[in-house]
């Protein structure tokens, strides 16, 4: 068997589904942990519109989920890859009828999809922010805001890595409390409240020491961070370690919830798609910021997508 320093970089597909927006990471891995990136996408699709109230997944989001799925596997063959895989977080997990979803995946893309859970997905996503850091950071309060739930992790070399997830995300915010457009002054007090309290509960047994590095990734995190240097297109380079810090974060909320949805559309950075639940985004940021005492939120562009694959590199030997 070739050993792990000479072995030969193997390519990995991946694709997370989650509540918001999906997404596919090609890439060439090596057994000691390199990742190069080869194709990516991303696509706002909204699958767990509605999953809040209803508790299942609607046709019409299936659809658009499955369509994706389509022509991602093609994609896919197209890199000749070694191993393929496919997970899916909150909305999928909170489904009814899930089983119909993975079973309509099934067969019209052909992906058998692994429903993670909140721990897991904390677990994964450490994994890909690990694989980016800058040089020096080793302790690590990692925060994922999703679209259905956001999860807790601290990190530290030597010790256990603790997870918490708690089922509020930007879908779900915007669906269960923030309905006016813009929301209202008692929605978002409302929100803050929720927030902070499950957060609480949630965080109650991590240690929470100044010394962790504050680490903030996915969606929402990256879109503050290329709001805030107003980008015209979204830059991995300027985004990936960019430091957002509360003052600026507290600005881009209060300009976010001036707006109504038409008029968030254009701002610079801000990914179409994403104008309705941004305001959302930003809220959960500073108020787990504040609750915390974090002054700075390192951006980190890696995180679930790309631990997705460094999971499944270390399991296929």
């Amino acid at each position: 068997m070739t050993s792990q320093t000479t072995a030969s970089p193997r390519i990995f597909a991946g694709i997370d589904i989650g509540t918001l927006t999906c997404r596919l990471l090609i890439a060439e891995l090596t057994l000691v942990g390199g990742l190069r990136e080869l194709r990516s996408d991303r696509r706002i699709l909204r699958l767990g519109q509605g999953v809040d109230r209803d508790r299942v997944l609607r046709p019409d989001a299936m659809e658009r989920v499955v369509a994706t799925l389509k022509e991602w596997r093609q994609v896919i063959e197209s890199y000749h890859v070694d191993a393929a895989t496919a997970v899916a977080t909150s909305a999928v997990r909170d489904a009814a009828n899930r089983d119909e979803f993975l079973d309509l995946v099934r067969r019209e893309s052909g992906f058998q999809v692994e429903i993670i859970s909140g721990e897991e997905e904390a677990r994964r996503t450490m994994l890909g922010i690990r694989s980016g850091l800058p040089p020096g950071v080793t302790d690590l309060l990692a925060l994922d805001i999703g679209g259905g739930s956001t999860e807790f992790i601290l990190d530290r070399p030597g010790q256990a890595t603790l997870a918490r997830s708690i089922d509020i995300g930007v879908v779900r915010l915007c669906e269960r409390i923030l309905h006016g457009d813009p929301p209202t002054a008692e929605e978002v007090q409302e929100a803050r409240d929720w927030v902070r309290n499950e957060m609480a509960v949630a965080v109650a047994d991590m240690l929470r020491p100044s010394g962790p590095t504050f680490v903030g990734t996915a969606g929402t995190i990256t879109s503050l961070a290329a709001m805030a240097q107003q980008l015209p297109a979204y830059e991995p380079a300027r985004i990936h370690s960019y430091i957002l810090n509360l003052e600026t974060v507290k600005d881009l909320e209060s300009r976010l919830l001036s707006r109504s949805k038409a008029q968030r559309e254009g701002m610079p950075g801000l990914e179409q798609g994403r104008e309705e639940v941004i305001a959302a985004g930003a809220i959960i940021l500073r108020t787990v910021m504040e609750a915390l005492g974090k002054r700075e939120c390192l951006v980190s562009d890696l995180g679930l997508r790309e631990g997705v694959l460094i999971d499944l590199n270390q399991r296929i030997v």
